[in-house]
């Protein structure tokens, strides 16, 4: 049986908003690399159906509101960022990141980082002001924020969107574009947060030609549905693995920002350092143009939805060639890649492909010894656990319930927080939940700035002005800060009054 819990009667899912089709470039990454990347999270709400006070449209904004007002998490944006972003919408935090509203949902976007640890704690710090904020209006009974992809209520999506900085000169040519969308369509083999059931899509309402019309059950990813794009603009309703926005917020001459759309959001640390720490991997060997070159996809959007549909990580897709080789094989490609070209390079680097190469020989020889590490695998233990004690089949509505519970971010009822991992896994969960993310900034990078403007206009009523990019006062020039690798601490203390 599974730990207690209540999801049923009182508790219905009510609204979702859309993804974001932009948003800024915010943090963490890692030093070897010297890369800077960042996750964007959008959180579902679940308000329970006797809550006289607010819905799951009204409750993101009044905790938003505690965050800045009461808790004073940080400041108010006091201009228009854009034509759906008035004066108050969100704002940047002391930890330098930013919370706001977007399109009906609450979203956190994390700060610059410049390790892997210091990213998964930053993501993670987003996790624990929402729910520090619920703790503190008294409504831990009522209301959830949910860190997942999909409402099965009303099925809309969600992302978790990635943004990893990347050098200007680098032209995306098509052999380069095709080995990176393959290394992204298979990553979702340890990335990929599970999902009861399917989604059928406006540009997706016919099932691939391999589905056979065939229900799904269970699949690996919660984005896989709602891909219908390899690399697209405007992605609000047409998403696609990667945007192709050119947005850097940095120096435009010497960088771009990569923003993808295609990855799940992680409530395992471990998942989501594997997904930002083997993607920054690959990526610095794109820049060098050492990319394998046999392992490109035919279709990698097709290949994503029947990697995740077919359920086990060992989908077999088709390669340009005309080959076919399954996800579990060409994953094993880019790590032996890696390892050629970074084994022995540094610490952390060294965790990634002990990590990487770990969860590999688990999937292929013992799934279970990534519980509590990688989510698809942790939840679907779950599911059948629990669907084989109660006799359930995979559409009974209970196990989308159960589904929803395991992101719950509130410790005291999240199933993935009731799992006990492997001991590698367990000590780099516990690692990087730390407190002091949540109101202290990354000191070795641009947040550090950002975050002590903050602090100053937290004490000092001033009109302001604070981008990822810059910070101005009234009847001021702007500070300009485009290097995201410099702290701007001794620029941003002789700017300000």
């Amino acid at each position: 049986m599974l730990p207690e819990f209540n999801t049923m009667g009182a508790w219905k899912q009510l609204s979702y908003g859309l993804p974001a089709c932009g948003g800024a470039f915010h943090g963490g990454s890692l030093q070897p690399m010297n890369r800077i990347a960042g996750l964007e999270t959008e959180y579902g709400c679940l308000v329970a159906d006797d809550e006289p006070h607010g819905s799951s449209d009204t409750w993101p904004v009044r905790v938003k509101n505690h965050l800045f007002n009461r808790a004073r998490a940080g400041v108010f944006d006091l201009h228009y960022r854009d034509y759906e972003e008035p004066p108050g919408n969100g704002g940047f935090l002391l930890n330098g990141g930013r919370i706001y509203i977007d399109m009906g949902h609450m979203e956190y976007a994390s700060p610059e980082c410049l390790s892997l640890r210091d990213m998964v704690a930053y993501d993670i710090a987003g996790d624990m002001m929402l729910q520090s904020a619920i703790d503190e209006m008294g409504v831990r009974e009522r209301v959830s924020f949910l860190k997942n992809n999909i409402d099965h209520h009303t099925g809309a999506t969600f992302g978790c969107h990635e943004n990893y900085l990347m050098r200007r000169d680098l032209q995306f040519h098509p052999d380069i574009l095709g080995t990176l969308l393959s290394f992204l369509a298979t990553r979702q083999i340890f990335t990929g947060a599970g999902r009861v059931g399917q989604a059928n899509p406006l540009a997706f309402d016919f099932e691939l030609p391999n589905d056979g019309g065939k229900p799904v059950d269970f699949q690996i990813s919660q984005r896989a549905d709602h891909i219908v794009n390899d690399v697209y603009q405007w992605v609000q309703f047409n998403r696609a693995i990667i945007n192709a926005r050119d947005e850097p917020l940095a120096d435009y001459r010497k960088y771009r920002r990569l923003h993808l759309l295609i990855g799940d959001s992680n409530v395992s640390p471990f998942a989501t350092a594997l997904k930002v720490g083997t993607t920054a991997l690959v990526l610095t060997l794109l820049e060098e143009k050492s990319l394998p070159v046999d392992v490109v996809l035919r279709d990698a959007v097709a290949s994503t939805r029947e990697i995740s549909r077919e359920g086990s990580g060992r989908g077999a897709v088709q390669l340009e060639d005309g080959r076919t080789r399954d996800a579990l094989d060409i994953q094993y490609e880019f790590l032996e890649h890696m390892k050629k070209h970074f084994a022995r390079k540094d610490e952390e680097t060294d965790w990634i492909l002990e990590s990487w190469a770990f969860t590999l020989d688990a999937l292929r020889e013992k799934p279970e010894l990534l519980i509590g590490g990688v989510d698809w695998i942790s939840k679907k233990w779950l599911l059948e656990t629990f669907r084989e004690s109660e006799g359930l089949d995979w559409q009974n509505p209970w196990l989308q319930s159960i589904d929803l519970e395991y992101h719950n971010i509130d410790p005291a009822r999240s199933l993935f927080q009731a799992l006990k991992p492997a001991k590698r896994i367990g000590e780099f969960n516990d690692s990087v939940r730390r407190t002091e993310a949540m109101r202290v900034a990354p000191a070795n990078t641009r947040a550090h700035g950002r975050g002590n403007a903050v602090a100053y206009f937290q004490e000092h009523h001033l009109p302001y002005v604070i981008n990822w990019d810059s910070i101005a006062l009234e009847n001021q020039n702007y500070l300009m800060m485009p290097d995201p690798f410099e702290t701007y601490e001794e620029e941003v203390a002789g700017f300000l009054p």
